[in-house]
């Protein structure tokens, strides 16, 4: 009957993953038991890799937002293939998922924060004795990144958002465009930005500084702020006297993008910018200004010199020459 034979083909489905789940705790040398076994029934879910994975994420002490990014990374791994086991996890594994992310779409950076994301799930399954060294899939393929573009404004850029009109219907734009200019002003990232509170404002010697902890570095870092760019982050924080609070709470990143195409379109600026854009600004201008770079270091909160070098080569003959031009308008 058609229930014997379902029976028969459940109970035959059980045999292959007991087998399974035999080979695999043989590959991995451990001496099988009936206790072992049970042990990695009791949890389909976090017998799998998939499942070790997301545990490793849920336990680590991974800021929200990096767990939501690799979490990102597993559903994609589900995508391409819903059950993996560790012994799935092989150079062609590998070679084959990078190529799933590049027909799904992806770019060539954000597939490489991908493939990292996996690197590190497999090697934390290699530390844990889930897959032997001596199979380990990332040993022959090598991550590809492409070099960023650092997309900064120019000084001419700058004064025609501060002097853009967002009247009407557009009015509702005025706070995200302080809130971009005030990172401009101080190279603050979108998440230390809208982690700052009152407490962040300190008057030191009668003169206001911003002093914060990095959401990213965690590096503390003191901005004077009536000497950076004329002082201009202080007269947004006086046109935000008494709601300061309100002034940091911005919309998520991703709507504030897309608010700043508007903004440059309506200030007439034709390159494509965005939230982070803001301290690319601030770095590549203060630079140009003659700034020390191991000051622009510190201001910026960079744990390593060679982070903050970049915006040093970012300033190429082409890229001064353009300044140049702009002063002389």
């Amino acid at each position: 009957t058609f229930r014997r034979k379902k029976d028969a083909e459940e109970l035959s489905c059980g045999f292959e993953e007991l087998e399974k789940k035999e080979l695999s705790l043989w590959r991995q040398g451990k001496t099988i038991t009936l206790s072992l076994i049970k042990e990695e029934f009791k949890s389909n879910t976090d017998a799998s890799f998939l499942g070790f994975a997301r545990k490793e994420i849920m336990s680590s002490q991974l800021k929200d937002s990096t767990k939501r990014n690799h979490l990102t990374t597993i559903s994609l791994l589900q995508s391409f293939k819903p059950t993996i086991e560790f012994e799935d996890l092989t150079y062609n594994f590998v070679t084959d998922f990078e190529k799933f992310l590049y027909e799904s779409g992806y770019q060539t950076n954000t597939v490489a924060k991908h493939m990292k994301h996996l690197k590190s799930f497999v090697n934390a399954a290699i530390n844990k004795g889930y897959i032997d060294p001596n199979n380990y899939a990332f040993r022959r393929y090598k991550i590809k990144m492409k070099e960023g573009k650092h997309v900064f404004l120019l000084p001419e850029e700058m004064k025609r958002l501060e002097e853009v009109s967002l009247t009407g219907r557009n009015s509702c734009l005025e706070h995200t465009l302080d809130a971009f200019l005030f990172c401009c002003y101080t190279g603050l990232r979108y998440s230390d930005f809208v982690n700052l509170n009152e407490k962040n404002i300190v008057k030191m010697d009668g003169k206001l500084w911003l002093i914060f902890d990095s959401v990213k570095t965690g590096t503390e870092v003191k901005l004077p702020l009536n000497l950076l760019f004329e002082g201009k982050a202080l007269t947004l924080l006086q046109k935000y006297q008494g709601k300061w609070s309100s002034f940091f709470s911005i919309k998520n990143n991703s709507s504030v993008n897309k608010e700043l195409i508007r903004i440059g379109k309506l200030a007439k600026i034709s390159k494509h910018f965005s939230f982070h854009s803001a301290r690319h600004t601030n770095a590549t201008l203060l630079i140009y200004k003659g700034a020390n770079i191991t000051t622009v270091q510190k201001l910026l909160g960079h744990k390593n010199l060679a982070t903050t070098q970049i915006y040093g080569e970012v300033m190429g003959s082409t890229i001064i020459r353009d300044l140049k031009k702009c002063q002389k308008r």
